[in-house]
């Protein structure tokens, strides 16, 4: 049996770890799972009924202010897992966990899906032990970063580890036709072009009912609908008739449950929404200005891609192969 600690730093990095502490257990694991304090976090671990630890919290106010918590959150790691430490690390590029997993020799799995996220991957990739990443992105994109790892590619995305057997797990009843806008991560580094979220949702309230999903603070916007408390995002896309963003998680998550979805262009590098419609997903990226046109002629066109979703590789499978071959702490 192996003590595995997972650290997921966001809303996607929770269902990540949820899925794979799952199945990690199963093959008779312990799995000791951490987060921060974060908007999307603390209220999700509660809604799956998964006991994290929150260390820390998500201060994006300043550079100086995420460096200091960063620096905390490390100290935190440092007193809970120094003395027992465990056999594996497991995190979505989580700066944190990759610094003290380095620092105390526990061998690394590190997940990555953003190409553009540079910061993180400077501080991330060249330590890891292993990444786990799908074959949508270019194995050149992850080696500029002096990788010395083993890269492991898989036909697939992330989202499928808790979308394939996935049932929506709350009912919700907003109106039809049911448009789901996802505010753009204006506070993320990697976030250098930025539009305004709520006129383009504004906008699009002439063609249906549109939820707001406010990354940062919810209060009530005229002509929207902006949910008080939590909202789980896989069960109300599956429900949507389209979803616009900026190409996240919430992006596949509708893709993968044929639920129509608009990416705006303002990132580079969007493998892993290119290859899904390739593959025939539901997804469109196009122009901030071209999005009303595209919604109006995509709205309501759902797709059954259960057949599709079934075809793509589970990113879980990779990593519980490569826990299983962890034999001697510090080496994978």
């Amino acid at each position: 049996m192996m003590r595995v600690w997972y650290d997921a730093c966001t809303g996607k990095h929770v269902r990540y770890g949820v899925a794979v502490a799952k199945r990690l257990r199963e093959l008779g694991h312990e799995v000791v799972l951490t987060t921060r304090k974060h908007p999307d976090t603390v209220p999700l671990a509660r809604f799956l009924n998964e006991n994290f630890i929150v260390v820390g919290k998500y201060s994006p106010k300043s550079l100086l202010t995420r460096l200091r918590e960063s620096v905390r959150r490390q100290l935190a790691f440092c007193k809970i897992f120094g003395e027992s430490v465990p056999d594996v690390a497991i995190s979505h590029g989580s700066v944190d966990q990759m610094r003290v997993a380095f620092g105390l020799g526990i061998p690394t799995i590190t997940t990555v899906d953003t190409p553009y996220a540079d910061a993180v991957h400077k501080l991330t990739l060249p330590l890891a032990d292993h990444i786990v990443a799908s074959k949508a992105i270019p194995k050149e994109t992850l080696q500029k970063y002096n990788v010395k790892g083993k890269i492991v590619q898989f036909d697939g995305v992330d989202e499928v580890a808790w979308i394939r057997d996935f049932k929506p797990l709350v009912k919700y009843d907003f109106g039809r036709p049911l448009i789901v806008v996802r505010e753009l991560e204006e506070r993320a580094v990697y976030a250098k072009k930025r539009f305004s979220s709520i006129a383009l949702a504004k906008k699009l309230t002439t063609l249906g009912k549109v939820v707001f999903l406010s990354r940062y603070r919810q209060r009530p916007i005229k002509d929207l609908i902006v949910p008080k408390g939590f909202i789980d995002s896989a069960s109300l896309v599956a429900q949507a008739d389209l979803f616009v963003g900026a190409g996240g998680t919430i992006t596949r998550e509708a893709a993968l449950q044929g639920t129509p979805a608009i990416v705006v262009n303002v990132f580079q590098e969007q493998h892993v929404n290119d290859y899904l419609a390739e593959k025939g997903f539901p997804i469109f990226k196009t122009e901030l200005a071209a999005v009303f046109k595209l919604a109006q002629r995509i709205l309501g066109g759902k797709r059954n891609v259960s057949d599709l979703l079934a075809k793509l590789e589970n990113p879980v499978d990779v990593i519980a192969n490569i826990v299983s071959r962890v034999r001697v702490k510090g080496k994978l």
